[in-house]
């Protein structure tokens, strides 16, 4: 006989209603004012770097469903004690890698764009192993297409020139990331 579980099964709900309804006044809801900003810089620099609306879109978009879909399994204690030490670590990562993001911007010729990337990749592996057994395939295939979209090198390049068009990006996602390190919310 098969198990059934109501809690298994509202958390999946929860999930996909969520992730279908990844719109930006829905997302207010549950991402900060900060964190939001800073998605907007992301999808500006996506859509100038592709050149195409859809793609940048479509990469926020992924980003959001993710962030949401691990807040929904953490709310309801999904994860356990090594999977937490894993969210630990990815956290951990993430903040060295804001961190030295700043550290890019503010101190001129110090960009190094394989640091970057290679920074993006492992926070990357260390989130797909993190949620290997709660989401789907699709969902991991989200969290590769996100990170490894921000992770290309000449994607960075481009973002970290300081003549370049996308500075004003780069500062205000900067600033962003500055709060949300003081804040400890990264």
């Amino acid at each position: 006989m098969e198990a059934f579980s109501s809690k298994d099964l509202a958390m999946k709900a929860q999930k996909k209603i969520l992730s279908s309804m990844a719109n930006k006044s829905t997302v207010q809801r549950f991402i900060d004012d900060t964190t939001s900003e800073i998605l907007d810089e992301l999808y500006r620099v996506s859509k100038e770097y592709t050149g195409n609306k859809a793609v940048a879109q479509k990469v926020i978009k992924n980003l959001i469903k993710i962030a949401v879909k691990i807040g929904v399994l953490y709310r309801n204690n999904c994860f356990s004690k090594e999977e937490l030490k894993l969210a630990q670590e990815f956290k951990k990562k993430l903040h060295t890698g804001a961190m030295t993001a700043i550290s890019f911007y503010e101190v001129d010729f110090t960009f190094d764009k394989m640091v970057m990337s290679e920074n993006l990749t492992e926070c990357r592996d260390l989130l797909v192993k993190l949620v290997n057994t709660h989401l789907t395939s699709k969902s991991q295939d989200r969290i590769n297409h996100v990170f490894n979209h921000y992770a290309e090198p000449e994607l960075l390049t481009k973002l970290y020139d300081p003549s370049g068009p996308l500075r004003p990006n780069l500062t205000k996602i900067c600033k962003g990331l500055n709060k949300l390190v003081e804040d400890g919310t990264i």
